[in-house]
């Protein structure tokens, strides 16, 4: 039962809340339904087109929540109440609910989920372009159970292909795109155990350099890992941990540009100034490595060595765009999910704001008639916001009251379980103690780890242009991948693309129908 201080604070704390004044006049609300609704049925006429480009934004860890606080940051960045703020992501006009979780964890991690809406077989956790029948950190458990991605079903139609990303480019979700790994931390031979290594296995830095040779853009950290064990960092040159990781001696840079055909204009580059002097029109094949391993938070990046991602966004689009054929993108807002991990929410939601930044360069630079755009997340996070806070409250400030229990002040952001678990003198840590603004400031938990988890709860899928009213409900995370491929006529899935070309356009047909019934396991 809700105490009578704990009500009449929240109603003191509301009644003085601040309110726009256009929206006290019902006026105002009904025009925006009435404006909203014209737009809603204006989508009756569906989009079937060809999509010739497909861009796939993954924010890691974005679940509903996340992306719900990172609304309020937005516009409170802006220096606007937050809550009536339109992310991006929030103007795509269809939405879904994807089902996140492993073949054998209810709770997922990024490796499983990878597989799944980039290859469309869903995985077992910690596995990445293999199928259920690996078992992780197996080596012998991985031939013959392969599976493919959208990255390469593109590039065998003769698209161009990219990745861009936060983390290291051997990580979790871009390698999905590319590698058939037992274990998602197998980034160079060096983190691989022995048995691995006498059974045949590669790491995952080398098989980016070998299993796709030809993908046009490569963006992200993990620089550590393509250079011999102990090879001094060009960028941190007294840092041991930044040194080179690789125990076999290879030059995975040197691997790279080997590859590259000699009329073909390639560029390694690793760092900011370097890229934003390229001309992009003139380049065929780009390697970015920013970082020994993940690139900053977009709080603490610097910019003259490291590139922000709506940069590297903007680099690869025009890079990719010259091709007729059209081109595949994956886009990886990795570190919202570290920020989390950390219980650091204020360098995650920043990450999540970048992203969305980044999705609305992507969508002036491409358009809705031939690009299919997707936004969604792996998985989510027990991280949640609440505690009546009034209209325009700081996403980072306090609930209006002092808990009825122990009479102490708490955030409205907090995390259900993690690092931020404080307790001093046998009592929840005091906040007014600390500064709760700061950047690094970890969130209360409930529950002391080491390291915040997942969290298992659907997470949203936003999508516009060719073919995106096909994800309009729950569906298996698996799902993302066929939608993607079936738009852009890629994969094995191709029948209703003949009769688009013998008609002289996209005309799908009754094959719509057949794409719901048919098992998916029957498609690819």
């Amino acid at each position: 039962m809700i105490s009578l201080f704990l009500v009449l604070a929240v109603g003191t704390c509301l009644t003085n809340s601040f309110v726009p004044e256009k929206e006290k006049d019902p006026k105002y609300w009904r025009d925006q339904a009435q404006q909203t609704l014209k737009y809603a049925l204006r989508l009756q006429k569906l989009n079937t087109n060809v999509a010739k480009n497909v861009i796939m934004f993954l924010g890691d860890g974005m679940g509903v929540s996340t992306v719900t606080a990172t609304r309020i940051l937005k516009g409170q960045l802006h220096h606007n109440p937050g809550e009536e703020t339109r992310l991006e992501m929030d103007k795509f006009p269809y939405v879904a609910l994807s089902k996140t979780y492993n073949t054998n964890a209810q709770v997922p991690d990024s490796a499983g989920t990878a597989t799944a809406y980039l290859c469309g077989v869903k995985a077992n956790e910690g596995t990445v372009g293999v199928s259920a029948a690996t078992q992780r950190s197996q080596c012998n458990t991985t031939q013959g159970n392969e599976v493919t991605s959208i990255l390469h079903w593109a590039k065998d139609a003769g698209k161009s292909v990219g990745i861009v990303t936060t983390t290291r480019v051997n990580h979790a979700t871009p390698s999905a795109a590319y590698a058939h790994s037992a274990d998602r931390d197998w980034y160079s031979d060096n983190e691989m155990p022995p048995e691995a290594l006498r059974q045949g296995c590669k790491d995952i830095a080398y098989q980016l350099m070998h299993n796709v040779k030809d993908i046009e853009v490569i963006m992200g950290g993990g620089r550590k890992y393509m250079f011999p064990k102990n090879r001094t960092d060009v960028e941190y040159e007294m840092d041991e941990k930044s040194r080179g990781t690789r125990l076999d001696g290879l030059n995975l840079i040197d691997t790279w540009k080997s590859f590259k055909p000699r009329h073909k204009h390639s560029h390694y580059v690793w760092n900011r100034t370097e890229l934003l002097t390229l001309d992009p029109h003139t380049v065929d094949y780009l390697l970015g490595l920013f970082e020994p391993g993940d690139l900053q938070y977009e709080l603490n990046r610097n910019n003259t060595t490291d590139p922000s991602l709506s940069e590297m966004v903007e680099v690869a689009v025009k890079i990719l765009s010259k091709n007729p054929k059209g081109f595949f993108l994956l886009v990886e807002g990795g570190r919202i999910d570290h920020g989390h991990h950390e219980g650091k929410a204020k360098l995650a939601l920043h990450e999540a704001v970048e992203m969305d930044r980044a999705i609305g360069k992507a969508g002036t630079m491409t358009s809705l008639e031939d690009t299919l755009t997707i936004v969604t997340a792996d998985h989510s996070h027990v991280f949640t916001f609440g505690g009546y806070t009034p209209r325009g409250n700081s996403i980072f400030g306090l609930a209006p009251m002092v808990s009825d229990t122990d009479n102490k002040p708490f955030t409205a952001i907090l995390y259900g379980n993690g690092p931020g678990y404080k307790v001093v003198g046998g009592e929840r840590e005091n906040i007014y103690t600390v500064d709760y603004a700061h950047s690094n400031y970890q969130a209360q938990s409930a529950v002391p780890l080491r390291y915040e988890t997942h969290g298992g709860e659907d997470v949203a899928v936003f999508a516009k242009g060719p073919m995106a009213h096909l994800l309009h409900g729950v569906h298996e995370q698996n799902y993302i991948a066929h939608v993607m491929a079936y738009a852009a006529c890629v994969g094995a899935n191709q029948d209703h693309c003949a009769s688009a070309s013998s008609a002289g356009g996209p005309s799908p047909g009754p094959l719509l129908l057949l794409l719901t019934l048919l098992p998916l396991g029957t498609l690819f």
